[in-house]
């Protein structure tokens, strides 16, 4: 009978040995990507940049994307196997000029690593009209992977990872008005509506592309401490979710269960290169494991919880929906064959 995670079927631990406490380069010990590419967004800064390390450290040649090409020259200077290439994902023509450059070179891709992302951020649109949040937290995600659709299946072995996230708890994906032009904006709902898209787009990407021998895989990273991603957060909002006392302190408990960068890196390596999921794929991860379903709801003690994935974000019927209508807005016919 075949297997997939449809309604979460396959959320179950496969206790990998890693907790939240490991870190990226403990979880890809012992395994030698010498001869894979793997192309990484947002590798130029937080764990997407720990990301490009420990692949580069681990033997693979891996294409670093950012939208800062001097930020990512700098803090990529000096590590051996790692190219630069400028991206937005708010920019659509970007996608498919690297896409097209990235083709061109002849080259297989064996691990896509769906990185990039922002948060917190105020209503704005792209050039299409769509909500910044899921352009670039999951619109990017399925134009770039489906451009790079004919390396992923050439590499005869290839993983795609989309670095989701708990906040995904935050709201299911409204196919009524999925770009807030008849409700009003919540960051945080715009925020949840992204990722719950990353979710359905790597189990319905895995169910279509495993007779390829192509993977897919959402992970939350944990809560991190050092990255970029609240650079545009209102602490209103943190205070909200229980994230701060009402002097714009970091509550101690908060504070306590914040990841490393080498930490928060780990989930995504683990996807990347565990050869426990040789035979597994569609699944939603955190501290490097296969997460639990989780049938409870976001914020109900007012804080950000640390664990388990939505059934909604795992639903057959929304991701085929999702799958239509992310062609419908992004133009693209996302044929896997």
């Amino acid at each position: 009978m075949e297997k997939n995670n449809y309604q979460g079927a396959l959320q179950h631990p496969l206790n990998s040995g890693f907790n939240a406490s490991s870190t990226a380069t403990e979880v890809v010990k012992g395994i030698d990507l010498t001869g894979k590419i793997a192309i990484v967004t947002g590798g130029n800064a937080g764990i997407g940049l720990e990301t490009v390390k420990v692949l580069a450290a681990a033997g693979a040649t891996v294409i670093a994307l950012a939208r800062d090409l001097e930020k990512a020259k700098k803090n990529l200077h000096c590590i051996p196997n790692v190219e630069l290439e400028t991206m937005d994902l708010m920019d659509p023509a970007t996608i498919d000029a690297f896409a097209k450059k990235f083709l061109a070179s002849g080259r297989p891709l064996h691990i896509l690593i769906n990185n990039a992302g922002i948060m917190w951020v105020p209503l704005q649109r792209d050039s299409r009209g769509i909500e910044s949040q899921l352009a670039t937290n999951y619109l990017g995600q399925f134009q770039l992977t489906a451009r790079l659709w004919p390396v992923l299946k050439a590499a005869n072995g290839a993983r795609v990872v989309n670095v989701s996230s708990y906040g995904h708890q935050m709201a299911p994906f409204n196919f009524d008005d999925p770009n807030f032009m008849h409700r009003e904006y919540q960051t945080l709902l715009g925020y949840g509506q992204s990722k719950t898209a990353s979710n359905l787009f790597a189990l319905e990407l895995d169910q279509r592309a495993k007779a390829h021998h192509v993977r897919a895989y959402a992970l939350h990273p944990g809560s991190i401490a050092g990255t970029e991603l609240a650079r545009d957060a209102d602490i209103e909002l943190f205070k909200q979710m229980g994230f701060v006392d009402q002097q714009g302190n970091m509550r101690p408990e908060v504070l306590a269960s914040l990841k490393t960068i080498p930490q928060g890196a780990a989930t995504t390596i683990w996807c990347a290169t565990s050869p426990m999921l040789d035979a597994i794929g569609g699944v939603y991860c955190e501290d490097a494991d296969v997460a639990e379903l989780d049938h409870g709801h976001f914020g109900q003690d007012n804080t950000l919880g640390t664990s388990g994935v939505q059934p909604y974000s795992l639903d057959r019927h929304n991701a085929k929906r999702l799958w239509e209508l992310s062609q419908e807005m992004t133009g693209i016919e996302f044929n896997i064959n």
